[in-house]
């Protein structure tokens, strides 16, 4: 962080500080949210005011490169602005994945995140040029508001991110390995011929022939103003990124929900690992806990996947894991779609027993979660398919019987598969 904190792009640390219990970092306060939320507010925006973010996202890229360094994590979340003014700066943030490297050095650890992923990291063979690959990624969202590789059709895609994700990670993965863009849905046969050329080349599966940041700076849309057109792109760009930066939040909530009302039968020894790793019995879970927690039972996770983990699990983002998000991260999915489950987490929405869940109930809800700017509005008219307005029974059921992959849970739920296997948990409640 000291190394690039210079750059006006990156978020600045201003010192740290270590006690008897934590390293405290001291970083540069960032009040005007993340990248797709401010495109959001806007309610607009054009080919032209996207090639401007992907640059500078891109002139990140080349200075962390030009100083050896990979941040290997570089997604939409990971992109603020520092304050609520119209001309604030994006600065990039999360450099907890970061490496140095040497040229020509080879890395083989998989890390970042499923949608932004290269094939090279999959492969456990790359190096600086998978940033690239991750800012094409976006870019290729920031145009359309839709990831360029997911499992499923189009249709699909849309229909279904709502409540639930419409695909497990091994189907994105089995997406970046065949590395297929489709440039024929809406809105890409109107978007500039020069913006999709620029894609193909940074979201060339070979990171040989990949273009460089330097070269993506260089290309001419993002040179030359004239050639990205400043027309306002399609208003169901909004309306899928509005989708797509709520959808882990609203899943996280309908797990939880369910998962506050599994029996002792169906939880297994998901309560007794809770009580094991709250080692000082507060009812929470913390950074600290966890990562003994998971050392006792032979785990060997690095600092950034536990991380992972408390992300993943701490919906209210308050730092600790209570019982019931740690139940919601942890219990398996077969669990959540019984009619019992669905029942109960539909009850749970529909406040006032009317048979409906309508967008205040739903709102309602966020509140009661400390969920804020959960852009819900356009979610219930895809869930919403006769168009009353509101959400039945049959339509709530169909959506979260529908896609139960869950970006966010790969690691927690592997880690515990492998306490199952030591025999440490019952059988069937990981």
């Amino acid at each position: 962080m000291h190394h690039l904190s210079e750059h006006p792009n990156v978020v600045r640390i201003h010192g740290t500080y270590e006690d008897s219990s934590f390293v405290h970092l001291v970083m540069e306060l960032c009040e005007g949210g993340e990248l797709f939320d401010r495109i959001v507010q806007k309610g607009h925006y054009s080919e032209r005011q996207a090639a401007k973010l992907i640059k500078t996202i891109v002139e990140v890229v080349e200075a962390c490169h030009s100083l050896g360094v990979m941040h290997r994590d570089l997604k939409p979340e990971n992109f603020l602005f520092d304050t609520v003014e119209e001309d604030a700066k994006l600065k990039t943030i999360d450099f907890g994945l970061s490496v140095f490297y040497k040229p020509g050095e080879i890395f083989c650890d998989v890390v970042g995140s499923p949608y932004y992923v290269a094939p090279e990291v999959l492969h456990k063979h790359y190096g600086p040029e998978l940033d690239v690959w991750s800012a094409g990624v976006i870019l290729y969202i920031l145009l359309s508001g839709v990831p360029p590789f997911w499992a499923g059709s189009y249709l699909s895609f849309i229909i279904i991110q709502t409540l639930s994700p419409t695909e497990t990670e091994q189907g994105i993965f089995r997406q970046i390995f065949l590395g297929r863009l489709d440039f024929q849905f809406e809105p890409w046969p109107s978007i500039s011929d020069s913006a999709k050329d620029l894609i193909q080349k940074m979201l060339d599966r070979n990171p040989n022939t990949r273009l460089t940041a330097h070269k993506v700076l260089c290309h001419p849309w993002i040179v030359d103003d004239n050639i990205a057109p400043d027309k306002p792109l399609d208003s169901a760009v909004l309306s899928r990124l509005k989708q797509f930066s709520a959808m882990n939040k609203l899943k996280k909530m309908a797990l939880h929900v369910i998962a506050e009302r599994l029996s002792e039968e169906e939880i297994g020894g998901l309560k007794e690992l809770f009580k094991m790793i709250d080692a000082d019995n507060s009812g929470t879970i913390t950074f600290d806990e966890l990562k003994e927690g998971l050392k006792r039972v032979g785990s060997e996770l690095m600092e950034s996947e536990i991380k992972d983990l408390m992300d993943a699990a701490d919906i209210d983002n308050n730092g600790t894991i209570d019982y019931g998000e740690f139940i919601a991260a942890t219990v398996h999915l077969n669990k959540l779609e019984r009619e019992e489950n669905l029942l109960s987490a539909f009850s749970y929405f529909d406040k006032d027993g009317s048979g409906y869940i309508t967008i205040d109930e739903i709102q309602q809800a966020c509140k009661e979660f400390g969920l804020d700017d959960v852009h819900i509005d356009e979610m219930v008219k895809e869930i919403d398919q006769d168009n009353d307005g509101q959400i039945d029974y049959g339509e709530f059921a169909a959506m979260m019987r529908k896609g139960n992959g869950g970006i966010g849970r790969r690691t927690m739920r592997s880690t515990l598969n492998f306490i199952d296997a030591l025999g440490i948990i019952g059988n069937g409640s990981t």
